[in-house]
């Protein structure tokens, strides 16, 4: 998740393509690059072999705005790796 969240911030969409299992991973992955990323916070994890949760706040500042991004993302094991499925947005 971590790693995603970094992805973001900076604008790597090769590793944000490499993190998200192909079967949901959309084909134009933009990444806006007006907004910045001001903050992660993990607030609960869990893993059950293969599969994980992670519940997360990202704080964002974006034309002046302010805002956070409130979400329970799923992963999956792949070949060894975790990739993001998807998740549920407050």
């Amino acid at each position: 998740m971590r790693s995603r969240y970094t992805a973001f911030a900076v604008g790597d969409t090769a590793h944000l393509a490499r993190s998200w299992h192909p079967r949901t991973r959309p084909d134009d992955i933009g990444v806006d690059e007006a907004t910045v990323w001001t903050g992660l916070d993990i607030e609960d994890a869990a893993d059950d072999g293969d599969a994980a949760t992670v519940t997360f706040r990202a704080g964002w500042r974006h034309e002046g705005q302010r805002g956070e991004l409130h979400e329970r993302s799923r992963f999956v094991r792949r070949a060894g790796r975790w990739v993001y499925v998807d998740g549920d947005v407050d």
